[in-house]
């Protein structure tokens, strides 16, 4: 494999922005500054329109009983929220545990890791783009329960050191998705938990076609095959924002029967990751990715009317 290249004049202009936006954001009280965020996120839906028609499209496709106004709603406070995402992720790596604990109004389900590290065994995590993902494994970090997170190389080689030192000090282990699988297995028996993002799926990735609002949505097989092929449960997690402005962590077991068909396990692990994704999207569609392509790759047996509608 080839040496990945240094960081280009473009990646040090952006990082530099970057840094600068993070020291302006430190100067303000939490709340300024992540409103700040929101505000600045909801250019990019107007009068920007960055990838407006992608995401007002797939809530339409999603929620088809929401008004053309009520779509535009939930598309913008999607820019809101992700920008705020954003601009907490910057300022959570300044926080120790108590800190990232102050912005959790909750955390439902930690018994499950905290039994499973008794026995003295790990767990699969799965999660999506929705809520913060980022302030999820950092609470459960906080919590006591070691988090290992599988994430994807960055194109920017500064961001991606910059956050993998942010996910380091707020406890969490970085591991590249090209290690996954020989760590995944470690981690697991030390008890450890190992977090996965899978609701999205490049050209190359073995994946499978799962129903996600109706519409087959390409979703990445390999966690759930690591989880059989190593005999472990499989969890979901999110952390939907709430009213106040903190989060509430939720830890779901995703319960499917291990019938020693591979293929078959893996579909029905699949299967229930994408219910409950759907089912927590639904509980709060602002807060989901919808500037992401999730139908843009379908089965070519797909139907007209259930089609990528983008």
């Amino acid at each position: 494999m080839s040496e990945r290249r240094g960081p280009t004049v473009a990646h040090r202009a952006q990082y530099a922005a970057l840094r600068a936006f993070a020291w302006l954001l430190g100067l303000m009280s939490w709340r300024v500054a992540t409103n700040l965020a929101g505000s600045i996120g909801t250019l990019f839906y107007s009068p920007l329109g960055i990838r407006r028609r992608v995401a007002e499209k797939q809530i339409a496709a999603a929620f088809p009983e929401l008004s053309s106004r009520e779509v535009e709603r939930v598309a913008r406070e999607s820019y809101r929220h992700l920008a705020r995402v954003a601009a907490e992720t910057l300022l959570f790596s300044r926080l120790d545990g108590a800190g990232i604990l102050s912005h959790m109004s909750g955390i439902d389900g930690l018994e499950h890791f905290e039994r499973q590290r008794a026995e003295g065994k790990g767990a699969i995590v799965l999660t999506g783009h929705v809520g913060n993902w980022e302030i999820g494994g950092a609470a459960t970090a906080a919590s006591g329960i070691p988090i290992d997170v599988v994430v994807r190389l960055m194109g920017n080689p500064l961001f991606d050191e910059y956050l993998t030192s942010a996910r380091h000090n707020l406890g969490m282990t970085v591991v590249r998705d090209r290690d996954a699988v020989r760590h995944t297995a470690r981690a697991l028996r030390e008890g450890h938990v190992v977090a996965f993002l899978i609701d999205q799926s490049g050209l190359h990735i073995a994946s499978s076609f799962v129903n996600f609002f109706g519409r087959p949505a390409k979703t990445p097989r390999g966690p759930a095959v690591l989880a059989i092929r190593l005999g472990a449960p499989v969890f979901f997690g999110v952390s939907l924002r709430q009213p106040d402005g903190r989060y509430h962590l939720h830890i779901r077991e995703l319960v499917t029967e291990r019938t020693g068909d591979t293929d078959r396990d893996v579909e029905a692990i699949l299967n229930a990751y994408s219910r409950t994704l759907e089912y927590f999207v639904r509980q709060a569609p602002e807060q989901y990715f919808w500037q992401h392509r999730r139908w843009k790759r379908q089965p070519a047996s797909t139907p007209p009317e259930l089609r990528d509608p983008v």
